[in-house]
Formats: C-alpha cells, sequence, structure tokens
C-alpha cells in the first residue's frame, strides 16, 4: 500500500510547492479561457475548452522538469519542441477555400500558438506576463476586429461599384 501511495504522489515537492504548482496550473487554465472565451464567442472551433487545455499542457510541459530539476538549457530544447509542436497543431486549423481563393484559420492557429505561450509563461511562474499578454490578446481579438469591420465597411461604402 505504501508503494501505490509513493506512487500516486510521485513527483509531488513539498506543500508549499505543491500549492505554487497548483496556482501555475490552474492560472494556465484560466489564461487559456481568456482566448478560449471569445474563440468560442465568435463560433470557432477551437474554443474555450481547447484553449484551456493547450494552456494547461504548455505549463505542464515546462512545471514538470523545473520540478525535476533540469536545467534552463534542458528547459529551452523544451519550449522549442513545444513551439514547434503548437505550430503543427496550428497549421491543421488552417483551411485553403479554392473555390472563394481565401485561406481560413490564420486567427484560430495564432491563437492557439499564443496559449501555449500564456502556458509557458505561467509554469515558470511568469503570471504576470500571462497575465498581462492574455488581456492583448483579448483586445487584438475584440477590440482590433470591431476596428477592422469598421474598416471594411468605410472601403466597401466608398468603393464605386457600390454607388448603385
Amino acid at each position: 500500500m505504501n508503494v501505490l501511495l509513493e506512487e500516486l504522489t510521485g513527483g509531488l515537492p513539498d506543500g508549499r510547492e505543491t500549492i505554487r504548482v497548483i496556482i501555475r496550473l490552474v492560472a494556465a487554465g484560466l489564461l487559456g479561457a481568456v482566448i478560449g472565451a471569445q474563440r468560442e464567442h465568435a463560433g470557432k472551433p477551437a474554443g474555450l475548452r481547447t484553449h484551456m487545455l493547450v494552456s494547461l499542457g504548455a505549463a505542464l510541459f515546462v512545471i514538470a522538469p523545473v520540478q525535476l530539476g533540469m536545467d534552463s538549457s534542458d528547459l529551452s530544447r523544451i519550449i522549442q519542441g513545444l513551439a514547434t509542436g503548437i505550430g503543427f497543431i496550428g497549421g491543421g486549423a488552417i483551411l485553403k477555400l479554392s473555390h472563394e481563393r481565401e485561406i481560413q484559420g490564420l486567427t484560430t492557429a495564432a491563437g492557439i500558438w499564443l496559449t501555449a505561450a500564456l502556458g509557458v509563461a505561467a509554469g515558470l511562474g511568469a503570471l504576470g506576463v500571462g497575465l498581462i499578454s492574455a488581456i492583448l490578446a483579448w483586445v487584438i481579438l475584440v477590440v482590433v476586429l470591431r476596428i477592422e469591420a469598421r474598416i471594411s465597411k468605410n472601403d466597401t461604402s466608398d468603393s464605386p461599384s457600390s454607388e448603385g
């Protein structure tokens, strides 16, 4: 029975450090939720749960090695692999519509990639940087979208073909 308990608690640090790990993991999920909630509201396929899971997973990818005492060069390689792997997943979100000659999903791909970075920041304990980045991302996704819509509306109304 002791072996089972040891295995289940393996990798958990002392009480104070365990609380830090929990705070970082919860923060990663919440930071991912900031981006995911906006994407969910916009009706995108990668929404709240996806972004929360990406951020949580990225945090775990850096927390576990740090807890095991890996040095910064090993951690750097993990982060590089994570950025590359998430870029590949984001690439899967990009769709080229040949009939309309449009590419869709670039913002979703960028959001997934950013969400992973938020998870890395939270996992490394840079919660303030993660929070500021999440707020800036939300501004980009919401406020800049509204500005783009106004510019697009003005361009359409100014064009000669719309003057009936």
